[in-house]
C-alpha cells in the first residue's frame, strides 16, 4: 500500500481496509508526522478525512501495549466476551458516570466489583507474576486475625483496653511498656472482655486502610499505613509464625491467579519465646524452606524471589551497610536473595544520589529494583529519584507515578528496557490521584513503555491479592479498545521482566501459558453456551 502524499493526496479505496494490517506489518514505513506534514488538512475532502482518520486511529491502535499479540481462534472468542463486558461497564459508566467503577476510590466500590462479570472472569485470569509486595502486607486481614488465637500471645492495650497497641508473643507477661498508660495482658483475657466477634471486626479495621476513603495529605495516608506495619511487628515477627504468614500468603496469590513473586522485605531480625533476637539469615531460611514446601504441594506454582528492600530513611553509611548484608546474604542464598531496594516514602528524607557511592559498591550480580517517583511532585529532588535509579541501573522502577513528567526518562526505560511496576490501588489508597482515568500508567501503555501491573500491600486495602490492580487498570487507565490482547502482553511481560534466567523465564512460560490455556477454554465455552442460548 504505497501512498504518495502531495499537496493534493488521493488515497485509492482499497486503502481503508488495509490500513490496520499494512501499519502491523510495516509500522516504519511513513510516520503520521511524515503524513500529516506533506499534507494541506484544509484542502482534503471529505473522503480523503475519513480515510486519513481511520490510518491515524490505526497508528494509535498499533503503538499501544499488546499491538504485537497475535490472538488464537479460542482467544478470539474468549476476547468478545471479556470486552463485551468491559463495553457493557464502560457504557453504563458513560450514561451515568457514578456507576463506573474506576471513577471512584476502591473503598467506595469494593464490594460492587466483586459482583461484575468482568471483574469474576478476571480474578480467574493466570496473571503470571506478582513483581512487587512487600511481605508483611500481603497477607489478607482475616488470615492474620486467625493467627491472633495462637498460644501464648499478649497484648498491649490503652483506653481501659479498648485500644490494641502492640502484640507480642512471651511466656510470662512482658515487663516493659512503650505506650502511655498501657497494660499488657493475654489476648484470650482481652477476647473474652471484648466479645469475640466485636474483637475480630476492630482487628480487621485496625489491620487496614479501609475504609478511610480520604486522607487530608499523602503524609497522612503514609503515616497511617506505618502504624499498621508497627502494629503488626510483634505478631509477624513471631519466629514460628512467621512461615505461617508466608504460607498463607502464597496460597493467596495463588489462588488470585498469580504463580511467581518478587517479594520485598526489610528482613526483620525475628524473635523467640524467650524473646531473643535471630540473625537475619535466620529470616531468609525460613522464607526458602517454606516456599520449598509450599511449591511441592502446589505443581503449578513457579516460584518466588527475594528483593532486599531496606528503609530509606537513614544516613549514607547505614546504606553502605545494608549493601554489606545483602552481598552476604547474595553469597548464602544466591538464587533466592537476587535484588536491593530502598523503601519508605520518598517525599521525606535523603534522595537517593545522596546514596549513590555505596550502592555502587553493590555487586553486578546483585540487581537494583528501587522505588522512585512515588510522588506528585515535579522537578522536586523527590521526582530526581527516576534519574538516579535509571543512572544506576535499576532493572524495574517502583511505582515510577510521575516518569510521564519526564519524557526523556520515559524513553530511556523503553530504551534500556526497565519497566514500569504499576500499582493503581496502591496510587489512589496513598492519595496521588483520586480517579483511575487520570492515572499516568496510561502514557506507559499509549507509548508502550515496558510495564507491568502489581499491587505492593494489598492486604492493606482489603483488595484480592492483584485482581482488583488488574480490573483498575484494564477498566479505567487502558483504553477501551484494550482487549485480551493488552492483558496477555501484561502477563507476559511478568515474567519477561522478572528476575528469572533465560531458562527459568522459559520454563515459567511454560507453567503459565499452561494454566493460561485452560482459562481462554473456561470463557470459550462460557461464550458459546451465551450464543446458544
Amino acid at each position: 500500500m504505497a501512498i504518495r502524499l502531495g499537496q493534493r493526496w488521493r488515497l485509492p479505496k482499497c486503502a481503508t481496509p488495509a490500513v490496520a494490517h499494512f501499519l502491523h506489518q510495516h509500522p516504519n514505513e511513513m510516520t503520521v508526522f511524515e503524513m500529516l506534514g506533506s499534507t494541506n488538512l484544509r484542502q482534503s475532502s471529505p473522503e480523503d478525512y475519513r480515510i486519513l482518520r481511520e490510518i491515524v486511529n490505526s497508528f494509535e491502535r498499533y503503538s499501544g501495549v499488546g499491538n504485537d499479540i497475535q490472538l488464537t481462534l479460542a482467544e478470539r472468542s474468549a476476547n468478545e466476551l471479556i470486552m463485551c463486558e468491559k463495553k457493557r461497564e464502560y457504557e453504563k459508566g458513560i450514561m451515568d458516570p457514578s456507576k463506573f467503577a474506576p471513577g471512584h476510590h476502591i473503598f467506595q466500590v469494593l464490594h460492587t466489583v466483586k459482583k461484575s462479570p468482568l471483574f469474576q472472569m478476571l480474578s480467574k485470569m493466570p496473571k503470571g507474576a506478582a513483581l512487587k509486595v512487600h511481605d508483611t502486607s500481603m497477607c489478607s486481614s482475616r488470615s492474620v486475625i486467625e493467627m491472633t488465637y495462637r498460644e501464648n500471645l499478649w497484648v498491649c492495650t490503652t483506653q481501659e483496653g479498648c485500644r490494641v497497641e502492640e502484640f507480642r508473643f512471651a511466656k510470662e507477661k512482658p515487663k516493659d511498656v512503650n505506650h502511655e498508660g498501657g497494660a499488657w495482658q493475654p489476648m484470650k483475657k482481652l477476647r473474652e472482655m471484648r466479645g469475640e466477634e466485636n474483637l475480630r471486626k476492630y482487628l480487621r479495621v485496625r489491620f487496614s486502610m479501609y475504609p478511610l476513603a480520604s486522607f487530608t495529605t499523602n503524609a497522612h495516608a503514609w503515616r497511617h499505613m506505618m502504624g499498621i506495619f508497627d502494629l503488626l511487628d510483634g505478631l509477624l515477627q513471631y519466629a514460628p509464625l512467621w512461615g505461617d504468614y508466608f504460607y498463607n500468603g502464597l496460597k493467596e496469590f495463588y489462588a488470585d491467579g498469580v504463580q511467581y513473586l518478587e517479594m520485598r522485605s526489610v528482613l526483620p531480625q525475628l524473635y523467640c519465646l524467650d524473646g531473643s533476637r535471630l540473625p537475619k539469615r535466620e529470616t531468609v531460611q525460613i522464607y526458602k524452606d517454606t516456599l520449598e514446601r509450599f511449591r511441592e504441594e502446589n505443581p503449578g506454582f513457579i516460584g518466588c524471589k527475594l528483593i532486599y528492600a531496606p528503609i530509606r530513611h537513614v544516613q549514607p553509611e547505614v546504606v553502605g551497610q545494608y549493601v554489606k548484608e545483602c552481598t552476604e546474604l547474595n553469597k548464602e542464598f544466591p538464587g533466592f536473595v537476587v535484588g536491593f531496594d530502598l523503601v519508605g516514602q520518598e517525599d521525606v528524607g535523603h534522595p537517593l544520589s545522596k546514596f549513590a557511592e555505596e550502592l555502587l559498591k553493590l555487586p553486578d550480580n546483585i540487581n537494583f529494583y528501587f522505588h522512585a517517583g512515588q510522588t506528585n511532585w515535579y522537578g522536586s529532588h523527590v521526582d530526581q529519584n527516576l534519574i538516579d535509579a535509571i543512572l544506576l541501573g535499576t532493572k524495574r522502577i517502583s511505582h515510577g507515578y510521575t516518569i510521564t513528567k519526564h519524557p526523556l526518562l520515559m524513553r530511556l526505560a523503553k530504551y534500556l528496557n526497565i519497566a514500569l511496576e504499576v500499582c493503581p490501588v496502591s496510587n489512589q489508597v496513598l492519595q496521588l490521584g483520586s480517579d483511575y482515568r487520570n492515572h499516568p500508567a496510561a502514557t506507559l501503555i499509549a507509548e508502550n513503555v515496558p510495564m507491568v501491573i502489581s499491587s505492593g500491600n494489598p492486604a492493606f486495602w482489603r483488595a484480592a491479592p492483584l485482581s482488583h490492580d488488574f480490573y483498575m487498570a484494564f477498566l479505567g487507565i487502558a483504553p477501551m479498545n484494550a482487549d485480551l490482547k493488552f492483558l496477555k502482553r501484561t502477563a507476559k511481560n511478568s515474567i519477561r521482566y522478572s528476575s528469572l534466567k533465560d531458562e527459568g523465564k522459559a520454563k515459567a512460560m511454560e507453567k503459565w501459558k499452561k494454566m493460561w490455556d485452560k482459562w481462554i477454554k473456561k470463557i470459550a465455552e462460557q461464550k458459546k453456551k451465551e450464543d446458544n442460548k
